[in-house]
């Protein structure tokens, strides 16, 4: 039931609203004769403070505030997947053909086209009993993604009557005992986290296609990871990589209080993007959500919900679903103006005392779960979020919170990113707590010796370091030939294994397998070398070997038979060790 009250107080994107006896907190909320949207974000009596999500410039004190009588939600059904939205889930491209290229105050169009018809394919048969979560049908929403259209949390019964055919998605499909209708479309309060069966422990990996992530630092799938970074060193292109290569069904991508130029540039290159895994378009499988940085600031801080609402409901329905957020510090801000203009007790450097909650409460809603439903079926949200602290800074709070939550740890090295070493991840800073829960996926799909490489190059990496600390001091000179040739060999796994090109069309993803060969012939060079110095061959004639430039050739070769070939080269480095 909606009610009315009157602005009694403009301060920024935060109004305060008079006579509003009615209302309850979160609630949305439209101000004024634009009908601008808002949400309720604090009740004192008849007041109500709302945070406004578009400009209030103009606002005129007594103007009408309408409740609609419900909160912030999301409309979830077919025709998400290709689709841009804002921060609200207001579709961009059906308020362009409307308004035009400018998005005016007020300007609004449901989330799912109403005109749209999809063809329904049911999936059950009348007396069917079906409970929350059981599929009722499906839907080809795109050539590489089926829309399964489930009974929303909540509802249960028999099925008095279903439906064939195409229909739009507020067309009943199904009916239940009692009469109870159910279209294709759901709606859910952003805020609130979507129901699941059970969560499952973190045992398969997210693979990303890039090395220094699955092999020094991986990330489970439902897992959450961190991407801070100072400017330039990557942290867009890190995700972009990411949602490209991943090994993920579903990929939304919030672009949170980015730069407009940043934006435009993720709209214009996503559409010609091609699915390595299918040769069609990313689009086919992606959902964007675009609140740049000149966009109210209300929006912003609403965005990474709408976002993680749209993920979960793909997980719902058994997908693997990969949320991106770029970047939680702009959400922070947001949540730190806001907090400002309610004039809250400020904790660190302003943010809101309460910020370390809310992140947890964000992060908390990826995961790997058993989805609602009859049939067993599992899907997971695997969160990554980049940071942007103010100068490079990783001890400011953002940073600091997300970092006591997230399960990794992808610290982005700006020293790196200047050398065009990419992705210029710190292998000194960076972490992952999934390390043992993932280790017998590893063992068993890439190698059976694989934590133990994996621990033979980080203490490679951590040898060169201290050695470059005395190169620094009194020159290479002064090394010995074995701390030479791990100078020399730990430089050219950085080089050659740890960076990659996203402009190679054999380099740009790295499946695990082929990682774990190409790691285990570095290695064995590593040992090659070693072993011909005890028998008195110089470092220089050692590392001249010819196998050295075929071991910086490999990342160039396809991943299909790499096993074979690397192999042979391997079976080489041992020829080479006995003669």
């Amino acid at each position: 039931m909606e009610a009315e009250g009157i602005v009694v107080r403009v301060s920024g994107p935060t109004v305060t609203a008079g006579k509003m006896t009615e209302t309850r907190m979160h609630h949305r909320v439209l101000v004024g004769e634009a009908g601008l949207p808002g949400e309720v974000i604090r009740l004192d009596g008849d007041r109500a403070t709302i945070q406004v999500f578009e400009e209030t410039t103009g606002l005129r004190l007594g103007e009408k505030v309408t409740d609609v009588g419900e909160p912030l939600v999301a409309e979830l059904g077919p025709g998400l997947i290709a689709s841009v939205f804002d921060g609200v889930q207001r579709p961009l491209a059906a308020i362009r053909k409307a308004r035009g290229d400018f998005l005016v105050r007020g300007a609004a169009a449901p989330a799912l086209d109403r005109t749209r018809r999809w063809e329904f394919r049911p999936a059950v048969a009348v007396g069917t009993p079906v409970r929350a979560g059981d599929v009722l049908g499906t839907v080809a929403e795109t050539p590489r993604i089926e829309h399964r259209v489930m009974v929303p949390p909540g509802r249960s019964g028999v099925v008095r009557e279903i439906r064939e055919g195409a229909f739009t998605v507020e067309d009943p499909v199904a009916v239940l005992d009692g009469g109870v209708a159910l279209p294709m479309m759901q709606r859910w309060p952003v805020r609130a986290a979507r129901p699941f069966a059970s969560r499952l422990p973190p045992g398969v990996p997210f693979v990303t296609g890039q090395r220094v992530f699955d092999v020094l630092f991986p990330l489970a799938a439902g897992g959450t990871a961190i991407v801070p970074g100072g400017f330039g060193t990557g942290k867009t292109v890190v995700e972009q990589a990411l949602a490209k290569f991943a090994e993920s069904d579903v990929v939304v991508f919030v672009g949170c209080g980015e730069r407009g130029n940043e934006m435009a540039e993720v709209l214009a290159d996503f559409p010609a993007l091609v699915d390595p895994s299918t040769g069609r378009p990313l689009m086919e499988r992606t959902v964007l959500l675009v609140n740049t940085s000149n966009m109210p600031v209300a929006a912003r801080e609403a965005s990474v919900y709408t976002g993680i609402t749209i993920a979960e409901y793909y997980r719902d329905m058994g997908y693997r679903v990969a949320l991106m957020a770029d970047s939680i510090s702009r959400w922070a801000e947001a949540l730190r103006e806001i907090s400002s203009r309610l004039e809250e007790m400020p904790g660190e450097e302003g943010y809101p005392t309460y910020l370390a909650t809310r992140l947890a409460g964000f992060y908390e809603r990826g995961g790997r779960v058993a989805c609602l439903g009859t049939t067993p079926r599992e899907g997971t949200v695997t969160v990554v979020s980049a940071v942007s602290p103010p100068g490079g800074d990783f001890s400011e709070p953002v940073t600091q919170a997300s970092q006591r939550i997230a399960g990794a740890l992808w610290a982005l090295d700006p020293a790196l990113a200047h050398a065009r070493h990419f992705p210029a991840v710190d292998w000194k800073r960076s972490y992952s707590l999934y390390l043992d829960a993932l280790d017998g996926w590893f063992r068993t799909h890439a190698g059976p010796d694989w934590p133990e490489l994996r621990r033979e190059l980080m203490a490679l990496l951590q040898r060169e370091e201290q050695l470059q600390e005395i190169v620094q001091m009194v020159g290479i000179d002064a090394l010995q030939d074995p701390e030479r040739v791990l100078l020399s060999v730990s430089r050219m796994v950085r080089e050659e294994f740890l960076r990659q090109s996203a402009y190679s069309g054999n380099d740009a993803s790295c499946p695990p397998g082929k990682a774990y060969w190409m790691l285990k012939a570095f290695l064995g060079f590593l040992s090659l070398c070693r072993d011909l110095l005890k028998k008195g061959i110089s470092a220089e004639s050692a590392l001249g070997l010819p196998i050295r430039e075929e071991l910086g050739r490999m990342k160039e070769s396809p991943a299909a038979d790499f096993r074979e070939r690397a192999e042979a080269l391997i079976a080489r480095i041992d020829a080479e060790r006995g003669g």
